[in-house]
């Protein structure tokens, strides 16, 4: 089973480190890449979204925001530079909080537990 995911960053060079991380591991499978939360927007309308890797601090709207905004949550995991918004992401029921750079190391620890939690969803 693979883990359809995207990824949500207004910087190209996240959004590629990302990509990068994704593809290093065999279970996920990068549906597309979003440079702000209106363009996931459109992707989550029209695709099966397992997972989203969120940054927070992006133009036009936060991360937060944006997850809050959401009625059909997919898994998601904050990837950010900004520590202070760990506690929000508990309330979020996010499945980690990434603090940038992300070790590959890392990166792969938060997708095994989002593994975990979408395989606890299957009925």
């Amino acid at each position: 089973m693979k883990l359809k995911c995207i990824a949500v960053d207004d910087e190209s060079l996240a959004r590629k480190l990302l990509e990068e991380n994704i593809q290093q591991l065999p279970f996920l499978e990068l549906v597309a890449t979003c440079k702000n939360p209106f363009e996931a927007m459109e992707v989550l309308q029209r695709e099966q979204v397992d997972l989203m890797f969120l940054d927070i601090q992006m133009p036009g709207m936060l991360g937060t925001k944006f997850l809050s905004s959401l009625r059909e949550k997919p898994l998601v995991i904050f990837v950010t530079a900004y520590s202070n918004y760990a506690v929000e992401s508990y309330d979020l029921e996010v499945i980690d909080y990434l603090l940038k750079p992300v070790s590959m190391e890392r990166f792969a620890k938060a997708a095994f537990k989002a593994m975990d939690a979408h395989q606890k969803r299957q009925p």
